[in-house]
C-alpha cells in the first residue's frame, strides 16, 4: 500500500477512501457495539494502515493500544471515524480538527434525518468542519469500502472481491447487502461509498473520485434526491463519454418521496425530472436496484454496440422466443443472417434447427461447436453487432457422455472442469477478437462449472433471458447517449 503513487492522491476525497492511518472513536471490547463492529471490519480485511482506537476508560480495544483523547495521538491521522452518540459527535469532530485531521466518516444519526432538533445538530456539525477545514462523509452513514485498499468500514465483513463498480449510495446498508450478491457473479466493487446525508460530501463529490480511480470501470449511484443540480449535471456530461454512469432513483413516487425524508431527509422530486435529468447528462437510468448492478455489470464488462441488431443463439426454443420477445420490447432488433454466415452455419446445425434469427439447435450434439465454432460464426456476421446465447449446459448429462466414452468416474469432475474453463477461454478471446458486445444468460445456478467458468472470464451470465436482453439494451442506450454527449464537440 503505497498512496504517495497513486496518480490521484490529489483528489479531495483520496484520505478518506485511502487512508494511511486512522483515529477510530466508539468502538470497544463489547463486540455487539455498532463501532465494535466497524472496527472489526477494518480489521477482518487486513488492513496495512495504523488503526488508533480512543475511547475514554478503555487501555486496549480489540487488542490495540487505546488512547483516552484524540490529542494524544503519536501522529496525525488520514482519517477520524466517529460511531458515537449524537450528542458528543460535534465536540468529538471539533477535538480531530484541533489535533489536524482533515477527513472524517461521521457514522452517528439523529441528525437532519430525524427533523427538528436534529437538523440544528448538523449545522453545528458542518460549522465546525468549515471551521477546521474537514470534508466529512455522512452523518447517518456507514461509510466507505474499497477493497483494493484492503479497508471496509461498514459494519459487515466483506465477503467479495476487488471489482470495477464503483458505487456512491444514499443507502448505507445497500452496499453491504451486495458484498455476496456481487460475489457469486464473480464481479464486486472497487469502491463503495455511503454518503449519509450529505452534510459536507455528496454524491457529485463521489462521482469525481470515482471518475478519476483506476480501478473503478463504470459508475453506480443509488439516489434518493440530488441536491446540487447544475453540479451533477455537469460533473456527469463531463465523466459519461469517458465512464459510464448508471443510476437507479428512489424518490419518484410519493410513497418513495416519503421513505427518501424519512431515511436521509433529503427532498426528492418528480420522476419525469430526473428521467430528463439523467437523459441530458448521458446518464443510464435503472428501474430497479437488480437493473442498477445487471447494467454497471454489463456496462464494465462488454464492449459498447455500434447498433441496435443483435443475434440471439439458443438450443432451447422457449427462452429463445422469450429473449426474441424481450428484444422486440426493449427496441433491439434480430437481423437476418447474411448469406455467407448461413453457408459457414449449415454444417454445424443439425436439421431440425433453425437459422432465423434466433438460432435455434434444438439440440447439439456437440457441446463444444455450441460454444465455440457457432459463436465464432455468428460474431464475424456484419448484420449484427452483438450476440445472447443462452447457457444451459446440464452437468448429469455432460458426466453420462464421458461415461459413455470410457472415462473413468474418478477422471469426470476433473476434466469436465477443464473442459469449461477451455470453452469459456476460447468465449472471451472471441469477444475480444471480435470486439462485439457478447452476453450469456441461463437459468442454471452460477456455480455449474461451464456457468462458473464463464463468469470468472468476464462474460456476463445474466439470470433470465429478460435481464438479458435488458442488459443488452443498456449498453446501446449508453452509446447512444454518448454519442449525443459529443455530437455537439
Amino acid at each position: 500500500m503505497n498512496p504517495v503513487t497513486d496518480p490521484y492522491r490529489d483528489i479531495p476525497l483520496f484520505p478518506l477512501i485511502n487512508p494511511r492511518s486512522i483515529a477510530f472513536f466508539g468502538a470497544s471490547n463489547r463486540f455487539s457495539a455498532m463501532g465494535t463492529n466497524q472496527l472489526n471490519s477494518i480489521l477482518a480485511l487486513d488492513f496495512k494502515g495504523r488503526i488508533y482506537p480512543v475511547h475514554p476508560k478503555e487501555t486496549t480495544v480489540l487488542g490495540m493500544k487505546a488512547y483516552a483523547h484524540v490529542a494524544e495521538l503519536p501522529e496525525v491521522p488520514d482519517l477520524a471515524v466517529l460511531v458515537l452518540p449524537t450528542g458528543i459527535v460535534t465536540e468529538t469532530l471539533k477535538a480531530c480538527g484541533e489535533k489536524g485531521i482533515r477527513h472524517a466518516i461521521v457514522v452517528s444519526g439523529g441528525f437532519n434525518e430525524v427533523g427538528g432538533e436534529g437538523k440544528a445538530l448538523e449545522q453545528e456539525l458542518v460549522a465546525v468542519a468549515r471551521q477546521y477545514g474537514i470534508r466529512f462523509l455522512g452523518p447517518n452513514c456507514l461509510g466507505v469500502v474499497n477493497p483494493h485498499h484492503a479497508f471496509n468500514v461498514t459494519f459487515a465483513a466483506f465477503e467479495g472481491r476487488p471489482g470495477f463498480i464503483g458505487m456512491a449510495s444514499q443507502s448505507g446498508s445497500l452496499l453491504t447487502q451486495m458484498f455476496a450478491y456481487l460475489e457469486q457473479f464473480h464481479i464486486g466493487f472497487s469502491t463503495g461509498i455511503s454518503v449519509g446525508n450529505e452534510a459536507s460530501v455528496d454524491i457529485v463529490d463521489c462521482m469525481e473520485y470515482l471518475a478519476a480511480c483506476p480501478h473503478t470501470r463504470v459508475i453506480g449511484l443509488y439516489i434518493e434526491s440530488i441536491r446540487r443540480g447544475e453540479a451533477f449535471i455537469e460533473a456527469a456530461r463531463s465523466i459519461a463519454p469517458h465512464k459510464p454512469i448508471v443510476a437507479y432513483y428512489a424518490g419518484g413516487s410519493e410513497a418513495g418521496r416519503r421513505a427518501a425524508f424519512s431515511h436521509t431527509g433529503a427532498m426528492a422530486g418528480p420522476d419525469q425530472l430526473y428521467d430528463g435529468v439523467f437523459r441530458q447528462c448521458g446518464v443510464v437510468r435503472a428501474s430497479s436496484l437488480t437493473e442498477l448492478f445487471d447494467f454497471c455489470w454489463v456496462l464494465g464488462a462488454c464492449t459498447i454496440p455500434c447498433s441496435h441488431r443483435v443475434i440471439v443463439l439458443t438450443h432451447s426454443g422457449g427462452p429463445g422466443a422469450a429473449a426474441a420477445d424481450a428484444c422486440s420490447r426493449n427496441g433491439l432488433a434480430l437481423p437476418s443472417l447474411s448469406r455467407q454466415t448461413l453457408e459457414r452455419l449449415m454444417p454445424l446445425i443439425p436439421k431440425t434447427g433453425s437459422t432465423a434469427n434466433p438460432i435455434d439447435l434444438t439440440f447439439s450434439q456437440d457441446p463444444l461447436a455450441y460454444f465455440k465454432s457457432i459463436p465464432e460464426v455468428l460474431l464475424a456476421d456484419d448484420e449484427a453487432d452483438g450476440l445472447l446465447v443462452y447457457c444451459f449446459t446440464p452437468h448429469q448429462n455432460m458426466k453420462r457422455i464421458m461415461e459413455s466414452q470410457g472415462l473413468p468416474e474418478k477422471d469426470i469432475d476433473a476434466f469436465t472442469r477443464e473442459t469449461a474453463r477451455q470453452i469459456a477461454e476460447h468465449m472471451r478471446t472471441l469477444a475480444d477478437n471480435h470486439a462485439k458486445a457478447l452476453i450469456g444468460f441461463t437459468y442454471q445456478a452460477p456455480d455449474m462449472p461451464i456457468i462458473e467458468h464463464l463468469l470468472a472470464s468476464g462474460i456476463p451470465i445474466l439470470p433470465s433471458p429478460e435481464r438479458g436482453v435488458r442488459a443488452m439494451a443498456a449498453l446501446i442506450q449508453y452509446g447512444r447517449l454518448v454519442q449525443n454527449l459529443t455530437a455537439g464537440d
